[in-house]
């Protein structure tokens, strides 16, 4: 080796050359897909704006109780004497009812904190058992292949053409309409979405090295499913995920729109929504329309777009977005 092959294979900057030495060398390391995708994240300033909203409003939903301690109004309590007009109509925001009330004298903001939460546990809990089915079959799907694929995804598209709110309003005038019927209403219809992104990463991945590896080993098949195939494919569950939970909140929130969702008088913003649009006051009350439709805007809107910033976290091309 010349001088010159030792000039040129040291590293070089624009100031000259570099030295590398055992601090240099420290500083040089492996980041794993999860640590990008947090730096990623952190730098995505809408999505830590959004999700700045989101924690506010669970903040909203778990002290709820407060909100009913501090203004003595309980949710359900109808105000007809201070909480409605000489009119009858409903009164707008005042030192009393911050928010205005409804045409029954309810305190609307008390009723938007005790909303968030059925509807942050419709989304979360909803979510969750959606995932969870559609990633059991998805990845039932995708591994064993051939009769067992043909089944599942012949499954997953007839769930898919079924209409969700036909399907909903005749679920509903079988069984008595409530929470635990929205959640399976929205589980149903959602897992089989899941089911089929889970399936086609399966599928691209049932043949790799480690798979076969661990087959060669004797592994059982849920095992490697679960052990091996599964951390592979949870980034893309991950992401989903979250883009799932503002569906599922607008999904409750429009089957108690159409009366066949959680009832009256639990306090619910798909309920207040559909209560302002059959009521002759909104006219005269637009904040009886306005600020539980807000809510849900605001709500739906963070969520989609921390979902947004999630998938543009763990997708490496994005990295250059945020430079």
């Amino acid at each position: 080796m010349t001088v010159g092959d030792i000039v040129s294979a040291t590293p070089v900057s624009e100031e000259g050359p570099l030295n590398v030495g055992p601090e240099g060398a420290k500083k040089i390391e492996g980041r794993s897909p999860w640590r990008l995708a947090f730096e990623r994240l952190r730098r995505d300033k809408a999505a830590l704006i959004s999700m700045i909203v989101i924690v506010l409003i669970v903040v909203v939903a778990i002290i709820a109780p407060v909100f009913k301690h501090l203004t003595g109004h309980p949710p359900n309590q109808q105000y007809f004497d201070t909480g409605l007009t000489p009119d009858g109509l409903p009164r707008g925001p005042t030192g009393t009812f911050v928010l205005g009330t409804d045409d029954l004298g309810r305190d609307i903001l008390v009723r938007l904190a005790y909303g968030a939460r059925i509807s942050l546990l419709v989304g979360v809990v909803a979510t969750f058992l959606t995932v969870a089915i559609g990633t059991l079959v998805g990845l039932a799907a995708g591994y064993f292949g051939k009769i067992v694929d043909t089944v599942l995804a012949r499954l997953i598209d007839v769930m898919l053409s079924i209409p969700f709110l036909l399907f909903a309003i005749s679920l509903a005038s079988v069984f008595q309409t409530g929470l635990k019927i929205v959640i399976i209403v929205l589980a149903i219809f959602g897992w089989s979405s899941v089911a089929r992104i889970v399936r086609g990463q399966v599928l691209s991945i049932r043949e790799r090295e480690y798979v076969e590896a661990a087959r060669s080993m004797g592994a059982g098949s849920w095992r490697i499913m679960l052990i091996d195939i599964l951390p592979n494919v949870i980034a893309p569950i991950i992401v989903y995920t979250t883009l799932l939970i503002p569906v599922s909140i607008v999904g409750e929130a429009t089957l108690s729109f159409l009366g066949v969702g959680v009832q009256p008088p639990t306090a619910d913003w798909g309920q207040m929504i559909a209560d302002a649009q059959t009521s002759n006051a909104v006219e005269h009350a637009w904040w009886f329309l306005v600020f539980p439709s807000v809510a849900l805007l605001i709500t739906t809107l963070a969520f989609n777009i921390f979902g947004d910033g999630v998938r543009d976290a763990f997708d490496p091309r994005s990295d250059r977005v945020f430079r």
